[in-house]
Protein backbone atom coordinates (compact mmCIF):
# COMPACT_ATOMS: atom_id res chain seq x y z
CA UNK A 1 0.00 0.00 0.00
CA UNK A 2 1.28 3.44 -0.98
CA UNK A 3 0.27 6.00 1.63
CA UNK A 4 1.49 9.56 1.99
CA UNK A 5 2.09 11.53 5.18
CA UNK A 6 -1.49 12.83 5.05
CA UNK A 7 -2.99 9.34 5.19
CA UNK A 8 -4.02 9.21 1.52
CA UNK A 9 -3.76 5.80 -0.12
CA UNK A 10 -2.56 5.89 -3.73
CA UNK A 11 -3.96 3.13 -5.92
CA UNK A 12 -4.59 4.87 -9.26
CA UNK A 13 -1.80 5.28 -11.83
CA UNK A 14 -1.89 7.30 -15.01
CA UNK A 15 0.76 6.26 -17.55
CA UNK A 16 1.63 8.55 -20.46
CA UNK A 17 2.62 6.50 -23.51
CA UNK A 18 3.94 9.42 -25.54
CA UNK A 19 4.31 13.18 -25.53
CA UNK A 20 3.25 13.19 -29.19
CA UNK A 21 -0.22 14.10 -30.41
CA UNK A 22 -2.03 14.39 -33.73
CA UNK A 23 -3.87 17.51 -32.52
CA UNK A 24 -2.37 20.89 -31.66
CA UNK A 25 -4.72 22.24 -28.99
CA UNK A 26 -3.68 25.76 -28.09
CA UNK A 27 -4.06 25.42 -24.31
CA UNK A 28 -2.11 22.15 -24.22
CA UNK A 29 0.55 22.55 -26.90
CA UNK A 30 1.19 26.23 -27.57
CA UNK A 31 3.45 25.85 -30.61
CA UNK A 32 3.07 23.86 -33.82
CA UNK A 33 6.83 23.21 -34.06
CA UNK A 34 7.04 21.41 -30.75
CA UNK A 35 10.00 19.06 -30.38
CA UNK A 36 9.06 15.54 -29.35
CA UNK A 37 11.23 13.46 -27.10
CA UNK A 38 13.46 11.00 -28.97
CA UNK A 39 12.40 7.37 -28.66
CA UNK A 40 15.52 6.60 -26.62
CA UNK A 41 14.20 8.89 -23.88
CA UNK A 42 10.77 7.26 -23.79
CA UNK A 43 9.84 4.14 -21.89
CA UNK A 44 9.84 1.13 -24.19
CA UNK A 45 6.85 -1.19 -24.34
CA UNK A 46 8.55 -3.67 -22.01
CA UNK A 47 9.59 -0.91 -19.60
CA UNK A 48 6.02 0.40 -19.43
CA UNK A 49 4.70 -3.05 -18.62
CA UNK A 50 7.44 -3.64 -16.04
CA UNK A 51 6.61 -0.33 -14.36
CA UNK A 52 2.93 -1.27 -14.34
CA UNK A 53 3.71 -4.60 -12.69
CA UNK A 54 5.73 -2.86 -9.97
CA UNK A 55 2.96 -0.37 -9.23
CA UNK A 56 0.34 -3.13 -9.13
CA UNK A 57 2.50 -5.04 -6.64
CA UNK A 58 2.31 -1.92 -4.46
CA UNK A 59 -1.47 -1.79 -4.48
CA UNK A 60 -2.46 -0.01 -7.68
CA UNK A 61 -5.83 -1.27 -8.91
CA UNK A 62 -6.56 1.18 -11.74
CA UNK A 63 -4.37 2.24 -14.66
CA UNK A 64 -5.27 4.92 -17.17
CA UNK A 65 -3.29 5.20 -20.41
CA UNK A 66 -2.78 8.78 -21.57
CA UNK A 67 -0.54 10.85 -23.82
CA UNK A 68 -0.10 13.17 -25.67
CA UNK A 69 -2.44 11.01 -27.63
CA UNK A 70 -1.89 7.38 -26.55
CA UNK A 71 -3.32 5.91 -29.75
CA UNK A 72 -0.50 7.36 -31.86
CA UNK A 73 1.94 5.05 -30.08
CA UNK A 74 2.62 2.18 -32.51
CA UNK A 75 2.83 -0.39 -29.72
CA UNK A 76 -0.47 0.72 -28.17
CA UNK A 77 -2.26 -2.61 -28.84
CA UNK A 78 0.58 -4.60 -27.26
CA UNK A 79 0.83 -2.25 -24.27
CA UNK A 80 -2.91 -2.37 -23.72
CA UNK A 81 -2.95 -6.17 -23.97
CA UNK A 82 -0.11 -6.37 -21.44
CA UNK A 83 -1.90 -4.09 -18.98
CA UNK A 84 -5.04 -6.21 -19.42
CA UNK A 85 -3.19 -9.22 -17.99
CA UNK A 86 -2.72 -7.41 -14.68
CA UNK A 87 -5.38 -7.41 -11.92
CA UNK A 88 -6.39 -3.81 -12.56
CA UNK A 89 -9.15 -1.77 -14.11
CA UNK A 90 -7.70 -0.38 -17.33
CA UNK A 91 -8.99 2.71 -19.06
CA UNK A 92 -7.99 5.38 -21.54
CA UNK A 93 -8.04 9.11 -22.26
CA UNK A 94 -7.97 9.99 -25.95
CA UNK A 95 -8.89 12.72 -28.41
CA UNK A 96 -11.01 10.10 -30.16
CA UNK A 97 -9.77 10.49 -33.71
CA UNK A 98 -8.24 6.98 -33.94
CA UNK A 99 -10.79 5.06 -31.88
CA UNK A 100 -12.28 3.28 -34.91
CA UNK A 101 -8.89 1.66 -35.56
CA UNK A 102 -8.61 0.31 -32.01
CA UNK A 103 -12.16 -0.50 -30.97
CA UNK A 104 -11.52 -4.26 -31.06
CA UNK A 105 -8.29 -3.87 -29.10
CA UNK A 106 -10.19 -2.02 -26.38
CA UNK A 107 -12.92 -4.65 -26.25
CA UNK A 108 -10.44 -7.53 -26.18
CA UNK A 109 -8.56 -5.87 -23.30
CA UNK A 110 -11.72 -5.54 -21.25
CA UNK A 111 -11.76 -1.75 -21.28
CA UNK A 112 -15.24 -0.56 -20.32
CA UNK A 113 -14.81 3.20 -19.96
CA UNK A 114 -13.14 5.73 -22.25
CA UNK A 115 -12.61 9.46 -21.72
CA UNK A 116 -12.71 11.56 -24.89
CA UNK A 117 -11.34 15.10 -24.86
CA UNK A 118 -13.75 17.38 -26.73
CA UNK A 119 -13.87 21.07 -25.86
CA UNK A 120 -16.50 22.24 -28.33
CA UNK A 121 -19.46 20.88 -30.29
CA UNK A 122 -18.94 23.46 -33.04
CA UNK A 123 -17.04 22.21 -36.07
CA UNK A 124 -15.42 25.57 -36.86
CA UNK A 125 -14.36 26.18 -33.27
CA UNK A 126 -12.99 22.65 -33.10
CA UNK A 127 -10.83 23.30 -36.16
CA UNK A 128 -9.54 26.58 -34.73
CA UNK A 129 -8.81 25.09 -31.30
CA UNK A 130 -7.18 21.82 -32.37
CA UNK A 131 -5.75 23.10 -35.67
CA UNK A 132 -7.21 19.94 -37.23
CA UNK A 133 -10.43 19.49 -39.23
CA UNK A 134 -11.47 16.24 -37.54
CA UNK A 135 -14.65 17.05 -35.63
CA UNK A 136 -16.89 14.74 -37.66
CA UNK A 137 -14.61 11.76 -37.19
CA UNK A 138 -14.31 12.36 -33.44
CA UNK A 139 -18.09 12.58 -33.09
CA UNK A 140 -18.56 9.43 -35.17
CA UNK A 141 -16.11 7.61 -32.90
CA UNK A 142 -17.90 8.80 -29.77
CA UNK A 143 -21.08 7.28 -31.16
CA UNK A 144 -19.17 4.12 -32.11
CA UNK A 145 -18.01 3.73 -28.51
CA UNK A 146 -21.58 4.11 -27.29
CA UNK A 147 -22.84 1.57 -29.83
CA UNK A 148 -20.20 -0.90 -28.66
CA UNK A 149 -21.33 -0.56 -25.05
CA UNK A 150 -18.56 1.62 -23.62
CA UNK A 151 -19.17 4.16 -20.88
CA UNK A 152 -18.07 7.42 -22.47
CA UNK A 153 -17.01 10.52 -20.62
CA UNK A 154 -16.41 13.73 -22.54
CA UNK A 155 -13.78 16.02 -21.04
CA UNK A 156 -14.33 19.66 -22.02
CA UNK A 157 -11.83 22.24 -20.81
CA UNK A 158 -13.81 25.31 -19.80
CA UNK A 159 -12.12 27.98 -21.90
CA UNK A 160 -13.31 31.50 -21.15
CA UNK A 161 -15.01 33.08 -24.13
CA UNK A 162 -16.02 29.74 -25.58
CA UNK A 163 -17.52 27.43 -22.99
CA UNK A 164 -20.12 29.94 -21.78
CA UNK A 165 -22.18 29.71 -24.96
CA UNK A 166 -21.78 25.92 -25.21
CA UNK A 167 -22.69 24.81 -21.69
CA UNK A 168 -26.33 24.24 -22.59
CA UNK A 169 -25.40 22.59 -25.89
CA UNK A 170 -23.27 20.03 -24.05
CA UNK A 171 -26.01 19.40 -21.49
CA UNK A 172 -28.53 19.02 -24.29
CA UNK A 173 -26.60 16.15 -25.92
CA UNK A 174 -27.07 14.15 -22.71
CA UNK A 175 -30.82 14.08 -23.34
CA UNK A 176 -30.73 11.25 -25.88
CA UNK A 177 -27.17 9.97 -25.51
CA UNK A 178 -25.83 8.30 -22.33
CA UNK A 179 -22.78 10.54 -22.32
CA UNK A 180 -21.13 11.86 -19.19
CA UNK A 181 -19.89 15.39 -19.89
CA UNK A 182 -17.30 16.83 -17.52
CA UNK A 183 -16.41 20.51 -17.66
CA UNK A 184 -12.83 21.06 -16.45
CA UNK A 185 -11.80 24.39 -15.01
CA UNK A 186 -8.85 25.83 -16.93
CA UNK A 187 -5.58 25.03 -15.13
CA UNK A 188 -2.09 26.58 -15.30
CA UNK A 189 0.74 24.71 -17.01
CA UNK A 190 3.98 25.76 -18.66
CA UNK A 191 3.35 27.64 -21.88
CA UNK A 192 -0.46 27.78 -21.81
CA UNK A 193 -0.67 31.50 -20.92
CA UNK A 194 -3.03 30.88 -18.00
CA UNK A 195 -4.46 33.67 -15.91
CA UNK A 196 -7.14 33.64 -13.24
CA UNK A 197 -9.34 35.80 -15.48
CA UNK A 198 -9.58 32.89 -17.93
CA UNK A 199 -11.12 30.55 -15.35
CA UNK A 200 -14.83 29.87 -15.66
CA UNK A 201 -15.84 28.31 -12.37
CA UNK A 202 -18.20 25.41 -11.78
CA UNK A 203 -20.57 27.76 -9.96
CA UNK A 204 -20.71 30.04 -12.99
CA UNK A 205 -21.21 27.13 -15.40
CA UNK A 206 -23.95 25.58 -13.28
CA UNK A 207 -25.78 28.89 -13.25
CA UNK A 208 -25.64 28.97 -17.04
CA UNK A 209 -27.01 25.42 -17.26
CA UNK A 210 -29.84 26.34 -14.93
CA UNK A 211 -31.00 29.08 -17.29
CA UNK A 212 -32.36 26.36 -19.56
CA UNK A 213 -32.62 23.20 -17.47
CA UNK A 214 -33.88 21.96 -14.15
CA UNK A 215 -31.00 19.99 -12.70
CA UNK A 216 -30.51 17.66 -9.78
CA UNK A 217 -27.31 16.95 -7.85
CA UNK A 218 -26.09 13.37 -7.97
CA UNK A 219 -24.12 11.59 -5.27
CA UNK A 220 -20.36 11.90 -5.57
CA UNK A 221 -18.28 8.88 -4.61
CA UNK A 222 -14.98 8.82 -2.76
CA UNK A 223 -12.05 9.90 -4.96
CA UNK A 224 -14.42 11.44 -7.52
CA UNK A 225 -12.88 14.53 -9.05
CA UNK A 226 -16.15 15.60 -10.66
CA UNK A 227 -19.24 17.03 -9.02
CA UNK A 228 -22.07 15.33 -10.89
CA UNK A 229 -25.48 16.59 -12.01
CA UNK A 230 -28.34 15.37 -14.16
CA UNK A 231 -31.37 16.76 -15.91
CA UNK A 232 -34.24 14.50 -14.80
CA UNK A 233 -35.25 12.20 -17.64
CA UNK A 234 -32.05 12.69 -19.61
CA UNK A 235 -29.98 9.64 -20.57
CA UNK A 236 -26.62 11.09 -19.56
CA UNK A 237 -25.11 13.34 -16.91
CA UNK A 238 -22.86 16.36 -16.64
CA UNK A 239 -20.29 17.33 -14.05
CA UNK A 240 -17.69 19.89 -13.07
CA UNK A 241 -14.05 19.23 -12.23
CA UNK A 242 -13.35 22.06 -9.82
CA UNK A 243 -9.57 21.97 -9.71
CA UNK A 244 -9.24 25.75 -9.42
CA UNK A 245 -12.31 26.91 -7.49
CA UNK A 246 -12.65 23.99 -5.06
CA UNK A 247 -9.75 21.53 -5.10
CA UNK A 248 -10.25 17.91 -4.09
CA UNK A 249 -6.70 17.16 -2.96
CA UNK A 250 -7.82 15.81 0.41
CA UNK A 251 -8.88 12.49 -1.13
CA UNK A 252 -6.36 12.28 -3.96
CA UNK A 253 -5.31 8.72 -4.83
CA UNK A 254 -3.50 9.48 -8.09
CA UNK A 255 0.05 9.12 -9.33
CA UNK A 256 1.47 9.91 -12.74
CA UNK A 257 4.22 8.34 -14.82
CA UNK A 258 5.39 10.50 -17.70
CA UNK A 259 6.33 9.09 -21.07
CA UNK A 260 10.02 9.52 -20.20
CA UNK A 261 9.60 7.56 -17.00
CA UNK A 262 9.45 10.34 -14.41
CA UNK A 263 7.06 9.87 -11.50
CA UNK A 264 4.92 12.85 -10.52
CA UNK A 265 2.94 12.59 -7.32
CA UNK A 266 0.72 15.54 -8.29
CA UNK A 267 -0.46 17.08 -11.54
CA UNK A 268 0.69 20.49 -10.30
CA UNK A 269 3.84 19.33 -8.53
CA UNK A 270 7.36 20.14 -9.66
CA UNK A 271 8.85 17.10 -7.90
CA UNK A 272 9.81 14.32 -10.31
CA UNK A 273 11.74 11.13 -9.59
CA UNK A 274 13.41 9.31 -12.47
CA UNK A 275 12.07 5.75 -12.33
CA UNK A 276 13.21 4.93 -15.86
CA UNK A 277 16.85 5.73 -15.16
CA UNK A 278 16.70 3.56 -12.05
CA UNK A 279 15.04 0.71 -13.93
CA UNK A 280 17.63 0.81 -16.71
CA UNK A 281 20.45 0.87 -14.17
CA UNK A 282 19.03 -2.14 -12.33
CA UNK A 283 18.38 -0.04 -9.24
CA UNK A 284 15.51 -0.20 -6.76
CA UNK A 285 12.42 1.37 -8.32
CA UNK A 286 10.13 0.54 -5.40
CA UNK A 287 11.99 2.79 -2.98
CA UNK A 288 11.75 5.69 -5.42
CA UNK A 289 7.99 5.18 -5.82
CA UNK A 290 7.53 5.17 -2.06
CA UNK A 291 9.73 8.26 -1.73
CA UNK A 292 7.67 10.11 -4.34
CA UNK A 293 4.44 9.37 -2.49
CA UNK A 294 6.01 10.29 0.85
CA UNK A 295 6.99 13.79 -0.29
CA UNK A 296 3.61 14.65 -1.79
CA UNK A 297 2.27 18.02 -0.67
CA UNK A 298 -1.09 18.44 1.01
CA UNK A 299 -2.61 20.28 -1.94
CA UNK A 300 -1.92 21.65 -5.42
CA UNK A 301 1.66 20.47 -5.52
CA UNK A 302 2.57 23.01 -2.86
CA UNK A 303 2.81 25.61 -5.62
CA UNK A 304 -0.20 27.85 -5.01
CA UNK A 305 -2.97 28.37 -2.51
CA UNK A 306 -6.55 27.17 -2.71
CA UNK A 307 -7.52 30.71 -3.77
CA UNK A 308 -6.81 30.48 -7.49
CA UNK A 309 -7.27 34.25 -7.84
CA UNK A 310 -3.94 34.66 -6.07
CA UNK A 311 -2.07 32.15 -8.26
CA UNK A 312 0.90 33.57 -10.16
CA UNK A 313 1.57 31.40 -13.24
CA UNK A 314 5.08 32.81 -13.56
CA UNK A 315 5.97 31.30 -10.19
CA UNK A 316 4.59 27.82 -10.94
CA UNK A 317 7.36 25.37 -11.87
CA UNK A 318 5.89 22.56 -13.98
CA UNK A 319 5.85 20.95 -17.40
CA UNK A 320 3.44 21.66 -20.23
CA UNK A 321 0.31 19.54 -20.03
CA UNK A 322 1.22 17.39 -23.04
CA UNK A 323 4.53 16.33 -21.48
CA UNK A 324 2.82 15.41 -18.19
CA UNK A 325 0.05 13.25 -19.61
CA UNK A 326 -3.71 13.81 -19.41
Amino acid sequence: MLQDTFGRTHDYLRISLTDNCNFRCTYCMPVEEMQWMPSSKLMSKDEILKMAEVFVSLGVNKIRLTGGEPLVRKEFPEILAGIAKLPVESTLTTNGVLIHKHIQNLKSAGVRSVNVSLDTLNREKFHKLTRRDQFDLVWENINLLLQEGFRVKINAVALHGMIEEEICDFVRVTEKLPLHVRFIEFMPFAGNHWSSKQVVTAKQMLALAETEFTVEKLEDKKHDTAKKYKVPGFAGTFAFITTMSEHFCGECNRMRLTADGKMKNCLFGKDELDLLAALRAGEDVVSLIKKSVSIKHAALGGQFSSDYLKADPDKIDNRSMITIGG
